[in-house]
């Protein structure tokens, strides 16, 4: 394991705490990927000193983002750092939230109600890992597993079944045997969540090899207030993908269709994604299962109506439903140069204008000139074109 290096803004912040008689630890997921090798996206601070102490000593740094649950946000030249306050957390009644907090001494009982070992671990700037509960052996393990009982820690949030599902994914990790078996047990919680928590979890997933993931979260129901029951679906073609989120979010929809699981747009409506997502993927899944192009006059007809996103994202979807990578056809009908949209067309509404041509006549014209040079690329010129009129 690698030895952990703190950043400058960790540092500033951690001493300044102690200097001040507070104890203070750099916590969590910094701790993870420090662990790891990777480079932390940024670092979180758990403390002995109350939110009003932390707001006094960093003063017009500090800027209150969480008062209720003890949580400060420090700037610092590095980016801004949380500090919260070692607590426990009171009963949670919502499946996502705790009703109360009440602010502890000591950093072991604030560990203790995080979510997984390997998120449950803390170092104070003189060393020594502080991980009471396997943690580290976890990461040396490449397991995922919550800490303490998992059906307690799912029934206190059940958006943590979907993130030990894309921990599992980002880190190449598997889950725990009693925490597998938790999830198919609690999945019944996942109707309580907001389709929006649901929707970022399943983004954030997608970018990783995630086909193992995604079944369980199909075959648990944890997606069952989303997909209809079907057939098993097989999503290893969406790791051959390109990283991008909206491709494989295309990839998936066009996978989970084609099993008769859902219609893509009223899947991507009830995960609340933007009006972009859905046109997107809409689109790109629509073209893919039900007549993906095989041409370059098809790509360019494709183009034509739905524009380069959604093209790309029909490429996607084509490939994780036959196999074949339709990207470079793609590619090489872009990089051609060749028509395919109104405003490469080498005649304008101006030129009709002036042949005699008026209101939707124009408008007919252009679409039918634009038709005929898909097909004969070498016919996109002025002259040409005057003489087709």
């Amino acid at each position: 394991m690698t030895e952990i290096v703190f950043s400058k803004g960790i540092k500033y912040v951690l001493s300044r705490l102690e200097a001040a008689g507070h104890a203070a630890f750099a916590v969590g997921g910094c701790i993870r990927d420090s662990l790891l090798g990777r480079m932390p996206g940024d670092w979180d601070a758990a403390s002995s000193a109350l939110p009003e102490q932390i707001m006094e000593l960093f003063g017009a740094a500090a800027v209150p983002t969480g008062l209720r649950h003890g949580t400060v946000t420090v700037k610092t030249p590095d980016g801004p750092i949380e500090v919260t306050t070692f607590r426990t957390d009171g009963p949670y009644t919502d499946h996502r939230r705790p009703e109360s907090v009440r602010f502890v001494g000591n950093i072991r009982d604030d560990l203790s109600r995080r979510d997984f070992t390997v998120n449950a671990m803390a170092m104070p700037l003189s060393g020594g890992l502080v991980d009471p509960f396997g943690g580290r052996e976890d990461l040396q393990g490449r397991l995922v597993r919550c800490v303490g009982e998992p059906g307690r820690r799912f029934e206190e949030d059940a958006l943590r079944m979907f993130r030990a599902l894309r921990f599992c994914a980002r880190l190449g990790f598997e889950l725990d045997a009693g925490t597998r078996t938790a999830i198919y047990e609690k999945s019944a919680l996942a109707v309580s969540l907001a389709a929006e928590r649901v929707r970022a979890e399943i983004i954030r997933t997608l970018p990783f090899p995630c086909s193992r993931e995604l079944k369980i979260m199909l075959s648990s129901g944890l997606l069952s207030r989303f997909c209809s029951a079907g057939e098993p679906v097989d999503f290893a073609p969406l790791d051959t993908l390109p990283e991008q989120p909206e491709l494989r979010l295309a990839g998936l929809c066009a996978l989970l269709e084609r099993g008769g699981r859902i219609r893509t747009e009223a899947f991507l409506r009830a995960l609340k994604c933007s009006g972009e997502e859905i046109r997107l993927c809409s689109t790109g899944a629509g073209a893919a299962l039900y007549g993906v192009p095989d041409s370059p006059a098809g790509w360019k007809k494709l183009l034509s109506k739905v524009g380069e996103p959604a093209a790309r994202a029909a490429a996607a979807a084509a490939q994780a439903l036959y196999g074949n990578d339709f990207t470079p056809q793609l590619d090489s009908v872009l990089a051609s140069g060749e028509c395919f949209s109104l405003d490469r067309l080498a005649l304008g509404g101006g030129d009709l204008l002036a042949f005699g041509l008026s209101g939707r006549q124009i408008g007919r014209t252009l679409a039918r000139l634009l038709e005929h040079v898909i097909e004969h690329p070498q016919d996109n010129q002025r002259e040409t074109l005057l003489r087709l009129l």
